[in-house]
């Protein structure tokens, strides 16, 4: 009987469970992601290995050479070397190999020599895959968790396409992501941005085949793989895609290329670095790469060593204080000339803080590259509870004649459901707003078909508008429902300052008649 998707997902969470006597779930990523995809790539090889041996079991003339000649030419996508060659405890560097050893000590050395044994034997594949490793030394991860961990583990399937779609593993991958997510508050916003929240940002950018995708801001890669999915989803193929992504953190870019190989996506670049002083992805000359589709979740209000000079900062520099329009500006700068387009999720102090920001703002306004403003719910994500806005860019001159000279404004803050520990976004909620924001507008800025913007807030606005409001972008300033609902917030204060004063005055003049009659006790 074949083994469910939430039986597999039980099986792994099962064994993640198992550190919860070693460190706190906030944690568990930075082990189980290793391990799993070490499974991976073991049970994948040793899969190969086994139908080689069946195709060329009448080749026993041949040489070790030979043999591996053939095997890696026509088999194998990559290596699982051996450890401690010409010594007795040589042992392939394998999950099954290393599995046989659990009981004997120093466990994580011999896990930590193989994981770095793999990266060394496929340098243009797994470099720095499996990242720092912190996690093998005794005194962070005792030999017997470690070993409870993978016993655990090696009760899911074998995880090799013959036995288990890409589909199945990229699903398991990301079940894992938002359960360590669900489970570590502020510390997973670090590396995981909320499924239906990237879904929206994809399908607004709606990514084609063949073209180059780039996230900034990488995190577990989330963004990338969604692109290919998407296009996958549209009929097309999601392998065509070039996809890039730079991430600060070296664990978490590990834990980015592991998600994309999960996911059978293997045209893929993910580098490590601070992509605001040090972008990784360059053109010959020196300048930043540009791409087709750009897509970032980047950390809000970071604060950051301002430019002093550099190319990429249109209208000005960013404040030391936040980093949120140098984002920004980076993403506009690394947009391809004939069809780049940009989406980033940030804070709605983007809209309308001035000084240097307000600078930069009407740069890009009077530039015509900002294409639309999408106001979304509070609480979305896991390391933040305010609202947040998707801001879509253009590359120059290359907006739709109907957008040009003007800004798309769209409220979506209305739109969610509750959850447990957040609010989420349906996919009749994603749904709508990609609606209104492919909607056409008429001479004054409303929808042409009001059932198209499906009840949502939404306007388009002329920069001419908006420059007589000095660049300020605050939704409220455009759409009348959000206007409305600040115009009554004054009237609502003053009648609750009203009642409360009334209830103060009638629980005095009780509390005196009950004093009168003799009855304490009832006042604070």
């Amino acid at each position: 009987m074949a083994v469910t998707q939430q039986e597999i997902e039980s099986r792994l969470w099962d064994a993640a469970d198992e550190l919860r006597v070693a460190m706190p779930e906030a944690q568990y990523s930075s082990v189980v992601f290793p391990l799993m995809f070490w499974k991976y790539l073991s049970d994948t090889w040793e899969h190969q290995h086994q139908e080689f041996l069946a195709d060329n079991e009448g080749l026993d003339n041949l040489s070790a050479e030979e043999a591996h000649e053939i095997e890696y030419r026509d088999y194998q996508s990559f290596e699982i070397p051996f450890i401690h060659s010409g010594t007795v405890q040589k042992r392939r560097a394998s999950w099954s190999s290393i599995l046989a050893t659990v009981t004997q000590p120093k466990l994580g050395e011999r896990v930590r020599t193989s994981l770095q044994a793999i990266e060394t034997a496929n340098p243009d594949k797994f470099s720095r895959l499996f990242g720092s490793m912190a996690w093998t030394a005794e005194e962070v991860l005792p030999g017997e968790v470690l070993g409870a961990v993978m016993q655990a583990m090696d009760r899911v399937p074998k995880m090799h396409e013959g036995n288990m779609s890409h589909d199945v593993l990229g699903g398991a991958y990301e079940y894992l992501l938002k359960r360590f997510s669900d489970g570590s508050g502020t510390r997973a916003g670090q590396f995981f941005t909320p499924r239906e929240v990237v879904e929206l940002i994809v399908e607004l950018l709606d990514p084609k085949a063949y073209e180059s995708v780039y996230d900034p801001t990488c995190g577990s890669g989330g963004m990338l793989i969604a692109s290919a999915n998407l296009l996958k989803a549209h009929g097309g193929r999601g392998y065509t895609l070039s996809l890039h992504g730079q991430e600060a953190v070296a664990d978490t870019a590990g834990v980015a290329r592991m998600n994309l190989f999960m996911h059978n996506l293997t045209q893929f670049q993910v580098e490590v670095g601070d992509t605001l002083k040090d972008p990784r992805f360059r053109k010959p000359d020196g300048s930043v790469a540009q791409f087709d589709v750009l897509l970032a979740n980047p950390p809000y209000s970071l604060k950051w060593k301002p430019w002093a000079q550099d190319p990429r900062a249109i209208g000005g520099v960013a404040p030391q204080s936040t980093a949120d329009w140098a984002f920004v500006q980076h993403m506009i700068a690394s947009m391809g000339p004939k069809k780049g387009r940009a989406g980033v999720v940030l804070p709605h102090g983007v809209l309308f803080r001035g000084g240097q920001e307000a600078a930069i703002r009407q740069r890009v306004l009077d530039d015509d590259l900002l294409e639309a403003v999408i106001g979304l719910p509070v609480n979305l994500f896991y390391n933040t509870s305010i609202p947040t806005a998707i801001l879509v860019f253009r590359a120059p001159g290359t907006k739709a004649p109907e957008r040009q000279n003007g800004v798309l404004f769209i409220d979506a803050s209305r739109r969610f459901t509750k959850a447990k520990n957040r609010n989420v976004l349906t996919t009749s909620d994603i749904a709508n707003v990609v609606a209104a924001y492919n909607a056409k507008y008429d001479a004054d800025g409303n929808p042409l078909d009001p059932g198209e913007s499906s009840g949502l807030g939404a306007r388009f606005v002329h920069t001419a508008e908006i420059a007589a409001n000095k660049y300020d972008l605050n939704l409220g300033r455009y759409i009348k429902q959000i206007a409305a609902e600040e115009e009554d917030l004054g009237p609502l204060i003053d009648a609750y300052n009203l009642a409360r004063a009334e209830r103060q005055m009638t629980e005095q003049r009780m509390l005196a008649v009950l004093s009168a009659a003799g009855i304490e006790g009832f006042d604070e």
